[in-house]
């Protein structure tokens, strides 16, 4: 693996193509992938290590479902990608709308950041305003304006961005209703967009506190802004009408991730019909892009919608994994006296190094400490579970995780977290 690590810093910038990979923010090696199938990934010694990274979400299905793999020759025969509109890329299309009714006209692109940074130029174009309103550890790509105070692995800096960038951006803390109206006051009319994390997922998992998204939706009407959704975790993840589904509050626009092709780089934005006939043709306003709706990709996005639709006990499934390994961390803290707060929702789960109860915004999130989470990853790592080397990110299991998956995580931890209060115990003397 070191020789490897070694030839990428010779011939890819930083030897990573995003920096999380690098390892960087916990201080540990870079993890080299061999191959990956089920619930696992493999080193290149052929090491099998518990996978809760999952491509950070998309694969609900874990790596190589055969429902998704086999037959790929039938999605490509008739060409990868034509630079035309298609039949299937319509009906995804309204197979999407009708889960998510909000999204009244959509358009397809290649990956989250496209989706989010479309979204945002809808918004500006609709409302002739420039000003964002955006919450710090809402991780929505890596244009410009969404890398400000980011969270997510975005925690490198926000370099390259122009200071006029940054004057069109409001960043407020999540759930505090407060910290927007402390940035609105006085210059409403500016604002073109609120965007944000209807279930927060990049700063850990946050769940949003009562109100606030309907405060949101009441302060971006007064305001004339409109209020978009990233949905690039969430849709799919918990559940087939995402999070939309669990709130009343509908948004103007929301934008959707590579979860619907299973991992594969499609992802799609839309919402309100007159907000997205500024786009051109109808309107001035350009998006696109060749492999916008690519029937490979589409054809892809059929197949995950069709298993999920085939198999809604796959939910209810994951979110049995995912209770058991919350409540078998729980019973370990309980133990051994460590004051961390596990939380869970469906198939994610996430607990921070620090004392209280769940974070609630960036900041608390940022309170963690960053050197237990190392000692914790890296032992983990060295027990064969392969966790995202930072503290921002969660665990995701999927339909290919086992009982015995999570039991052999929690043996792990018991492990790691023992060898920590040791090396902590040893400090202290």
């Amino acid at each position: 693996m070191q020789r490897s690590i070694e030839r990428a810093l010779e011939v890819l910038a930083g030897g990573c193509d995003s920096p999380v990979r690098s390892g960087w923010s916990a201080g540990l090696p870079m993890f080299v992938q061999a191959s990956a199938a089920g619930a696992y990934a493999y080193d290149e010694s052929g090491r099998r290590y518990i996978d809760y990274v999952m491509a950070y979400g998309p694969l609900l299905f874990g790596h190589t479902h055969p429902e998704l793999v086999t037959g790929l020759d039938s999605l490509a025969e008739h060409g990868l990608v034509w630079g035309t509109t298609h039949g299937e890329e319509i009906r995804l299309a309204e197979r999407i709308r009708a889960y998510l009714p909000s999204m009244q006209r959509l358009r397809f692109v290649t990956t989250g950041t496209e989706a989010m940074m479309s979204a945002v130029r809808v918004a500006r174009a609709f409302t002739g305003r420039s000003r964002i309103l955006k919450f710090a550890g809402n991780y929505h790509g890596h244009f410009d304006p969404a890398l400000i105070d980011a969270g997510a692995s975005a925690g490198a800096g926000g370099g390259g961005i122009p200071q006029s960038v940054r004057a069109d951006v409001l960043v407020a803390r999540y759930n505090d209703l407060a910290s927007v109206d402390e940035l609105l006051e006085g210059d409403e009319t500016g604002l073109a967009a609120i965007m944000v994390e209807p279930i927060g997922a990049n700063m850990g998992l946050v769940q949003p506190a009562d109100g606030f998204l309907e405060g949101l939706l009441q302060r971006a009407r007064r305001a004339g802004a409109l209020l978009i959704f990233d949905e690039v975790i969430t849709w799919l993840r918990f559940g087939l009408r995402g999070a939309q589904d669990r709130t009343p509050v509908v948004p103007d626009l929301t934008a959707l991730g590579k979860i619907m092709g299973g991992g594969l780089p499609i992802a799609a934005f839309g919402g309100r019909r007159d907000a997205m006939a500024v786009l051109a043709p109808e309107g001035e306003t350009f998006t696109g892009g060749t492999h916008g709706g690519n029937p490979f990709c589409v054809g892809m996005a059929h197949r995950v919608l069709d298993v999920l639709e085939a198999h809604p006990e796959y939910y209810a499934y994951m979110d049995g994994l995912a209770r058991r390994l919350a409540a078998g961390f729980r019973e370990i803290f309980t133990r051994r006296g460590l004051p961390y707060t596990v939380v869970q929702q469906e198939s994610v789960v996430d607990f921070k190094f620090r004392a209280g109860t769940p974070a609630q915004n960036y900041d608390d999130a940022c309170s963690a400490d960053r050197t237990a989470f190392a000692r914790y990853c890296k032992a983990m790592l060295e027990r064969g579970v392969l966790l995202a080397p930072s503290q921002n990110e969660v665990m995701f299991l999927s339909t290919a995780h086992t009982a015995q998956d999570v039991d052999e995580t929690l043996a792990a931890a018991e492990f790691a977290l023992g060898a920590a209060a040791t090396r902590n115990d040893l400090r202290a003397q």
